[in-house]
């Protein structure tokens, strides 16, 4: 039997969270919404790295509007569900009622309304906990669901009101590797995806040179684990994060500043990262006098062919990027905590592929191999430390 599911995801990653779902033969798409990728599989817990979450498909009717009038008929969506079967989907067979101690829903619409989360989430999770014969548990109190409950989901998109059952008993996006973390770490569903379109190869070399919490390499490893993995970052905290949560993994974490890497010329085939654009997180060290520094050393350490996968925060930077020789190749905007960021995918220029790395003064960075060579300054100096580090 195929069973219907919806993985929520990032605004933005709708397309990536299906190309997993299809690459990976977990079953056949029906359809994607905001936030969401509808499939139909025959496995009981799918994989999905780049997804939020995934739930089972309860109910759907259509979305009660904007106004408090008709919150009442979100009710009809626990009639028209099978929690009995769902439960029983969930727990593999079992019989679900006497496993769960509560019910909890977690509500989102798209939209203003006259009504907010919590009294869209009371009334499903109200009606719902009357049909199961367990007690119900607010959240408009602020307060976690006590442990033994499943978690249920609402959202009304202006067309429909879709009721579901999450799969598991934790959110996907919680890495149980991820025990550390520091301000402006990365979401790991994005990282995967930033992994994934970074198309990494066996025996690739890997490297984020602003690492933080480690997020980005850990999931590039986990996506690729025959490649060699390399992250520098100017802060304690952040490299004592990272090396706690690759801890199993073959992860290199060293202190470096970006702009200065201990790295050879044309070393790095792969880039991932998300760097220190301003507000939860500052550029430390030569990046804060001089923002350039950061385009010009990525171009000095990737070899011809390399490419770079990074999240940018505005146009702005998009412009620097291809001022400092650097073509997009894929660009995504995403909506991530507030903020509408660009996911972008750059190769170096034809004409700058070819041209030999800058030389830099004596004792600015480290030894390389071969004769020293010069390369034109950048034109304009980018202002990526301004923007607010988003994620």
């Amino acid at each position: 039997m195929h069973t219907p599911l919806v993985a929520r995801c990032l605004r933005g990653l709708e397309a990536v969270v299906a190309a997993e779902v299809l690459g990976s033969g977990l079953g056949a798409i029906t359809e994607l919404r905001h936030r969401e990728v509808h499939f139909r599989t025959h496995l009981s817990a799918p994989p999905l790295r780049t997804a939020d979450d995934v739930f089972l498909l309860a109910a759907e009717r259509p979305d009660i509007g904007t106004t408090r009038q008709r919150l009442h008929e979100l009710a009809e969506l626990a009639e028209l569900a099978d929690p009995e079967r769902l439960l029983s989907l969930r727990y593999g067979g079992t019989t679900p009622t006497r496993r769960i101690t509560g019910i909890d829903v977690s509500a989102s619409f798209l939209g203003r309304r006259t009504f907010t989360r919590y009294d869209a989430e009371d009334v499903v999770g109200q009606a719902l906990a009357r049909r199961l014969g367990v007690p119900y548990h607010s959240r408009r109190t602020g307060t976690a669901p006590p442990p033994g409950g499943c978690g249920w989901r609402l959202t009304l998109d202006g067309t429909r009101a879709t009721l579901m059952l999450r799969l598991d008993d934790r959110p996907l996006h919680r890495r149980p590797y991820k025990q550390h973390t520091i301000p402006g770490t990365l979401h790991p569903p994005l990282a995967a995806a930033m992994a994934v379109l970074a198309d990494i190869r066996p025996g690739h070399t890997v490297l984020d040179p602003c690492c933080g919490a480690g997020t980005l390499l850990i999931e590039a490893a986990l996506a690729q684990p025959d490649a060699r993995f390399q992250g520098f970052d100017l802060s304690e905290n952040a490299l004592a994060a990272a090396r706690a949560n690759a801890a199993e993994l073959p992860i290199t974490i060293r202190r470096s500043d970006a702009a200065r890497l201990p790295l050879p010329d044309n070393s790095i085939d792969r880039v991932l990262c998300n760097p220190p654009w301003g507000t939860q997180a500052h550029a430390d060290g030569l990046l804060a006098a001089t923002p350039s520094r950061w385009w010009t050393e990525l171009r000095r350490v990737l070899t011809p062919e390399g490419t770079a996968v990074l999240l940018l925060p505005d146009r702005e930077n998009l412009t620097t990027a291809i001022r400092h020789g650097f073509t997009p190749v894929h660009i995504q905007r995403l909506r991530l905590s507030g903020a509408q960021p660009f996911l972008a995918h750059l190769t170096q220029t034809d004409a700058d592929r070819a041209r030999p790395s800058r030389q830099r003064p004596a004792g600015e960075g480290p030894v390389r191999s071969g004769e020293p060579k010069s390369r034109p300054a950048c034109p304009q100096r980018s202002r990526v430390c301004k923007q607010r580090r988003v994620a």
